[in-house]
C-alpha cells in the first residue's frame, strides 16, 4: 500500500551506484569498494603496480625453497607440526594437503555477499606483496569475482586465530578445481563451475595454500558489511526515537545544542541535532510547552546520550575495520626490500574480535532502548486523559491492538542480550597448545549478524507503534522530520482502526529499515 499523494523516499540502497569498478593497487581498500564488490557485483581489476609487487615477493619464496632453507609453512610442517621438515619433491603436495585437511567447516554456508567480500579481501590482501604468491593466483580470484563463481563456505569452523583456517580453505579449495561452487544459482564442483566461465584450475606452488588460508578475511568481511548496516541502523533508529518522543508529546528541552555542548562527546552532539532537526516546527510540542510533567523517562529524555554513545561505538569499530582493509595478515611474511621471510602474529584476530563484541553491545543497547519506548507506547499514561487508548486501539478490549508488538520486542531483546556476551573472552587452546590463545572472532561476526537482523525488527515495531501514536494527536502536526517518517511508514502500512495480523507489516518495516529508507530522513 502507498499513501495517496505520498512518494516513498528511495532508500540507500536504491540510490543510484556510481561506476563502481575496484582497482587493486596493492594499497588499502576502501569499506565503499568491498561493499560495492560484495553488494553491486563491482568489477575488480589488478594493478601493474600490484603485479610488481606480487613479483618481488614471489621470487624470495623461490629462491628460498630451491635452496631448502627452513621457513614455516613453505619448507615446514604447519602449527604443530612445524618441526617437521619437508623435502623439495614435496612442497607442492604440502599446500596441497593444506587446504584439503583445513577443510573441515561445518553449518550452513556464508551468504553470497560475505562470500564475494572475503574473496576481495584476500586478492587486496595477497597483492600487498608480502604474501609470496605468483600473480596468476590473485588473477584467479579476480576472475572468479567478476565471474561471480562463488565457492561455498560452510560459515562455523574458525576460532580466529591462525587466520580464518576453515572457511579459507573450503574457498581456496575451489581455485585449485576441488571443493564446490555456485554459479547463476546452481550448485557445481569446483573444477565445473571454473569451466563454465572458461576458467583452469592452478596447481599450488611453495608457500601459496598457506597465504590463502592464514588471514582475517571472514572477520573482516563480516565487519565490514555489518559496520554499514549499522550506521544505517542508528539512523533509522534516531527517526523512531523522534517518532515516540512526539507521539508521546516529550519535551524538546533535553534536546538544547547547550546542554550537550557541555559535555562534547561526539555521537551524543551528532545525536542531539539530528533529534532537533527531526521534531522542529512542532505543533504537537506547542500544544503541551506549559503542561505540568517535569521531566521524561530516560528512553526521550537521555536519548542523546545514549543513542550518541552507540555512535561513539560505531566509530571506534569503523577505526579498527578500516584499518584492517590495508593490513596483510597471513604468515610468515616476505619483505622484499630486505629479502627476509618473518614468522609473526597478524594472522590472530583479537583486534577484530574485540571490536565485533562491541558493535554487538552497541547495538543490543540500541535495541533494548527502543524496546523500552514500545512499552510507554503501549500506555496507560495519567496525563494522557482523552489521548491514546491502551494498546494504541479503538474499542480496546474488543481489539488488542498492539499489545503482542511489544512482546515480540521483549522476546527478541532477550535473545538479543544473550547473543550480546562477548565471544572474545573465551579461548580455547588448539593445536596441540601450539595456539594457546585464540580470539573466537568469527563466533563474534556471526552473533553481530544476528543481533543486526533482531535489532531492525525491534526498531520496525517502534516505527509501528509510534505512526500509530501520532494518530490520536492529530489535527497536531509533529515536526517536519517526523511528519516524513509517518508518512512513509505509511506508505508501508496503514491505520489499525480493527485487528488485524500485524506479522506482515513488521516484516515490510523491516525490510524498509535494512534499505536505509528511514536512515536518509533529517
Amino acid at each position: 500500500m502507498v499513501a495517496k499523494g505520498f512518494v516513498r523516499q528511495r532508500s540507500m540502497s536504491q540510490l543510484p551506484q556510481p561506476n563502481t569498478d575496484v582497482l587493486i593497487t596493492g594499497d588499502a581498500l576502501s569499506s565503499n569498494q568491498i561493499i560495492g564488490v560484495a553488494r553491486h557485483n563491482a568489477r575488480v581489476s589488478l594493478s601493474n603496480s600490484a603485479m610488481q609487487r606480487i613479483q618481488a615477493a614471489r621470487a624470495i619464496i623461490e629462491t628460498i625453497a630451491a635452496q631448502g632453507h627452513k621457513i614455516y609453512g613453505v619448507t615446514t610442517g604447519f602449527g604443530h607440526l612445524s618441526s617437521v621438515r619437508i623435502p623439495q619433491e614435496q612442497l607442492i603436495t604440502l599446500q596441497h594437503n593444506l587446504l584439503r585437511s583445513h577443510a573441515a567447516g561445518v553449518g550452513e554456508v556464508l551468504s553470497e555477499e560475505v562470500t564475494r567480500a572475503m574473496m576481495i579481501l584476500l586478492a587486496a590482501s595477497l597483492a600487498r606483496g608480502n604474501s609470496g604468491v605468483r600473480v596468476e593466483l590473485v588473477q584467479l580470484l579476480i576472475a572468479m569475482l567478476n565471474a561471480q563463481v562463488h565457492p561455498l563456505v560452510p560459515s562455523r569452523g574458525s576460532v580466529g586465530a591462525s587466520g580464518d583456517l576453515a572457511p579459507l580453505a573450503h574457498l581456496a579449495l575451489v581455485l585449485i578445481g576441488e571443493g564446490e561452487a555456485l554459479w547463476r544459482g546452481q550448485h557445481f564442483s569446483g573444477v565445473a563451475a571454473l569451466h563454465q566461465v572458461g576458467l583452469a584450475p592452478l596447481c599450488l606452488q611453495a608457500k601459496e595454500g598457506l597465504a590463502l588460508i592464514n588471514g582475517t578475511h571472514l572477520m573482516e568481511a563480516i565487519a565490514i558489511l555489518a559496520l554499514a548496516d549499522a550506521q544505517v541502523l542508528v539512523r533509522s533508529a534516531e527517526v523512531a526515537c523522534a517518532m515516540s518522543l512526539e507521539g508521546m508529546m516529550g519535551s524538546h528541552a533535553p534536546l538544547d545544542a547547550r546542554i550537550h555542548r557541555r559535555r562534547g562527546q561526539h555521537g551524543q552532539l551528532v545525536t542531539a541535532a539530528r533529534l532537533r532537526s527531526l521534531v522542529s516546527d512542532s505543533e504537537i510540542q506547542k500544544s503541551h510547552e506549559n503542561c505540568s510533567r517535569v521531566q521524561d523517562p530516560y528512553t526521550l529524555r537521555c536519548a542523546p546520550q545514549v543513542i550518541g554513545a552507540v555512535r561513539d561505538a560505531l566509530d571506534y569499530c569503523a577505526q579498527i575495520f578500516e584499518r584492517e582493509l590495508n593490513a596483510v595478515t597471513d604468515n610468515p611474511l616476505v619483505f622484499p626490500a630486505e629479502g627476509e621471510v618473518l614468522s609473526g602474529g597478524n594472522f590472530h584476530g583479537q583486534p577484530l574480535a574485540l571490536a565485533l563484541d562491541m558493535l554487538g553491545i552497541a547495538l543490543t543497547q540500541l535495541a533494548s532502548f527502543s524496546e523500552r519506548r514500545i512499552y510507554s507506547l503501549m500506555g496507560p499514561h495519567e496525563w494522557d486523559i482523552g489521548g491514546a487508548p491502551l494498546f494504541l486501539t479503538p474499542n480496546a478490549g474488543l481489539n488488542s491492538g498492539f499489545m503482542i508488538t511489544q512482546y515480540v520486542a521483549a522476546a527478541l531483546v532477550n535473545e538479543i542480550k544473550i547473543l550480546a556476551h562477548p565471544a572474545s573472552i573465551d579461548s580455547i587452546p588448539t593445536s596441540a597448545g601450539m595456539e594457546d590463545f585464540v580470539s573466537m572472532g568469527v563466533t563474534s561476526a556471526h552473533k553481530v549478524q544476528r543481533i543486526l537482523e533482531m535489532a531492525r525488527q525491534v526498531i520496525a515495531i517502534e516505527l509501528l507503534c509510534a505512526a500509530q501514536m501520532l494518530e490520536f494527536r492529530k489535527p497536531l502536526q509533529p515536526g517536519k522530520g517526523v511528519q516524513l517518517a509517518y508518512k512513509l511508514v505509511r506508505s508501508y502500512v496503514p491505520m489499525l482502526d480493527h485487528d488485524r495480523v500485524l506479522a506482515p507489516d513488521i516484516a515490510l518495516l523491516t525490510q524498509a529499515v535494512k534499505e536505509g529508507a528511514f536512515a536518509t530522513i533529517d
